[in-house]
């Protein structure tokens, strides 16, 4: 059920030349089904559960094809079927070539495949195609026009929330071929998971929104021989794939048979040219129906968090101010001073002018970092309530809608970017001072412009936690001129794929205790071009932040794009982290995402991220650059003996 590039306009199809199987007779369809099946009264019985059932309406059939033919079906695809891994923000499975195209293997290829085939056949049979068509009444299905594939889903695999809307859809299902000798266990995960729409009424003289609930109501979990179905409809066919979670143990891994979800995932389509129903123009009519709908009534004034960016209201470039003991005592309090030395700053700017991108890692002073530490470790220790308004009856919201992306967070209340910095009394944690604080103050708003060479606008700072087994967030794009985006991560637990780069970070510093930017930075470019980092080996548990190029074919979905085992693609990648933080300069097109969080993660994955918006440069750089690095300097001699010996000390802090 990935998503991909909408199908060609039909208005230019002509009939296919190619040569179909003759249908099956209604009397050899039938047999390839359960005895039964198709009595009337089971019919009638599956019609009425399908109109009753919630949050919208769909069918499960247990037992549906003829238990024999669907083992023969199994060990067919076990022993012939390749698959290929394939992993993007949406999805991680192994998926299947197009079933569709059986027909065109060679004979011999074929030859290994009778019953695979004449599954198929069953399945797009016109008894079988009324038989559904009866139930949802949805009306006429193409015959002709197959699509479906056979996924696997292996511990750690799952698929995020979407609804299936794609060119001439009209009906989805899933056949499951999980072990007939193991029965799944609920608690294995990768059940196919409903979601609830919210209906929003507008204004006078508005249309109706429709936006899908962060939390599932309809949990159907795998079976062997278990038919789920359900019309697709515009922005209320949301629905995802649980995550098929690990065992305990490799032994207990291979009792239960390897937790090996084994589906068939495909769609009836609306009758094509040619076929009894067909009606010219209606794949247009209902694609461009589709698009209306899911715009209809401006669904997006619904997503939380909405954002609200701060202006600056005197929006000097950092070059042209100079720090008072007052600001060093206050960026003290939070900084380590190692990134307030002028040396350090110098690499900074120098790394972030050609890169585009910096990782600087222990950004966080030592005293600020350890309260914060304790305070966010014991947070992530203790579980949230499943329920969404539970959870929002206190200061931390979830976002939605989940099509989009799932997270708690907590948007900062400062309401100018000049105060004092000064604690409100409601600011009663280590986060809410990051939030409200120390990221939006004039000082680190100055530290940030000598830093990247920029001169900021705005800012806009949320604290986000990604729960383990539920959060992410989908490819989005960004269009407009460049801007700054920082991701403090703040994620207490290790185990993430970060722990091999801080190994090499500590024995670097051994040798050579100077700059920390020297050589340790996750390197590539934010704008939409160049080679990507290379990501560490590790177990993947999800939780990285990519930054990838968006495709510059217009016709191409925008969530989709290559492999995450091809690099190429990727601009910038850094795995949930403790006490590290990520400037990235992004241009209009690039692509950004959070992974899904693995329920096998260590814990929940935090951050601090904001956007920074800027004035565009102009060829100016190296004079700004220059100038800078004079502020920097000036800076120097102004604390001279202040700052004496710290250069050497990056781990110091000014307590």
């Amino acid at each position: 059920m990935k998503r991909k590039a909408a199908d060609s306009q039909a208005a230019n199809r002509k009939p296919s030349k190619k040569k179909f199987k003759t249908s099956l007779s209604e009397e050899e369809a039938k047999k390839r089904f359960r005895k039964g099946l198709f009595d009337k009264n089971v019919l009638d019985a599956y019609t009425k559960d399908y109109a009753e059932s919630t949050p919208y309406k769909h069918s499960v059939i247990h037992g549906l094809i003829d238990d024999k033919l669907l083992r023969a079906v199994r060990d067919e695809v076990k022993e012939n079927v390749s698959f290929t891994q394939k992993e993007t923000d949406i999805y991680k499975i192994h998926q299947s070539g197009d079933l569709a195209n059986l027909d065109g293997l060679e004979d011999e290829a074929l030859a290994k495949l009778p019953s695979l085939l004449a599954l198929r056949d069953a399945m797009y049979s016109q008894a079988f195609r009324d038989y559904v068509a009866h139930i949802t009444g949805c009306g006429p299905l193409s015959g002709r026009k197959t699509d479906l594939a056979i996924n696997i889903y292996t511990p750690g695999s799952f698929l995020l929330c979407h609804d299936d809307v794609i060119g001439s859809r009209k009906v989805s299902f899933i056949l499951y071929l999980t072990d007939p000798e193991i029965p799944w266990k609920p608690e294995w995960g990768g059940a196919l998971r409903l979601f609830p729409v919210h209906t929003r009424e507008g204004k006078k003289g508005e249309e109706v929104a429709k936006t899908p609930a962060p939390d599932v109501t309809k949990i159907i979990p795998p079976a062997w021989n278990q038919l789920s179905f359900f019309a697709v409809q515009p922005g209320e066919s949301f629905h995802d794939v649980e995550e098929v979670y690990h065992a305990d143990s490799p032994k207990q891994l291979k009792k239960q048979g390897g937790r090996v979800r084994m589906a068939i995932s495909g769609w009836f389509h609306i009758p094509q040219i040619g076929e009894d129903g067909y009606v010219e123009g209606a794949e247009e009519k209902a694609a461009k129906n589709s698009s209306l709908m899911q715009l209809q009534g401006n669904p997006d004034q619904y997503d939380m968090p909405q954002a609200k960016p701060v202006a600056v209201r005197s929006r000097q470039s950092g070059s042209q101010e100079d720090f008072s003991e007052a600001d060093l005592e206050f960026l003290l309090k939070y900084m380590a001073p190692t990134y307030l030395t002028p040396d350090t700053l110098e690499q900074i700017q120098e790394q972030f002018d050609e890169e585009s991108s910096i990782t600087l890692p222990d950004l966080l002073g030592k005293k600020f970092g350890s309260k914060l530490r304790d305070y966010v470790a014991e947070l992530d220790g203790k579980a949230l309530p499943e329920d969404s308004d539970e959870i929002e009856k206190g200061s931390w919201k979830v976002a939605r809608p989940p099509h989009k992306h799932r997270f708690v967070y907590m948007q900062s209340t400062q309401a100018s970017a000049d105060g004092k910095g000064a604690l409100k009394e409601t600011d009663d944690s280590p986060i809410k001072e990051l939030l409200n604080v120390f990221l939006p103050s004039p000082q680190f708003r100055r530290w940030l412009q000598m830093a990247t060479s920029s001169t900021v606008e705005s800012h806009d700072l949320i604290a986000r936690r990604f729960r383990r087994g539920k959060d992410y967030t989908l490819a989005t794009g960004h269009e407009g001129k460049p801007r700054l985006e920082l991701n403090l991560g703040i994620t207490p637990t290790s185990g993430w794929g970060d722990d091999a780069d801080e190994a090499a970070e500590e024995e670097e510093e051994e040798e050579e205790p100077k700059a920390k930017t020297n050589g340790k930075t996750k390197k590539g470019k934010g704008r939409g071009k160049g080679k990507a980092a290379e990501p560490a080996e590790f177990e993947e548990v999800g939780g990285h932040e990519v930054y990838m190029a968006g495709d510059d074919d217009a016709t191409e979905d925008a969530a989709i794009y290559k492999s995450s085992s091809d690099d190429d693609n990727i601009l910038f990648f850094q795995a949930a982290s403790w006490n590290k933080l990520t400037i990235v300069l992004r241009d209009s097109g690039a692509l950004k995402f959070v992974k899904y969080v693995s329920r096998k993660a260590p814990g929940d994955r935090w951050d601090i991220c904001g956007t920074f918006e800027i004035e565009e440069q102009d060829d100016e750089g190296e004079e700004e650059e220059d100038a800078a690095a004079a502020s920097a300097r000036l800076l120097a001699e102004d604390t001279e003996e202040e700052w004496n010996g710290f250069s050497s000390a990056p781990e110091s802090d000014s307590d």
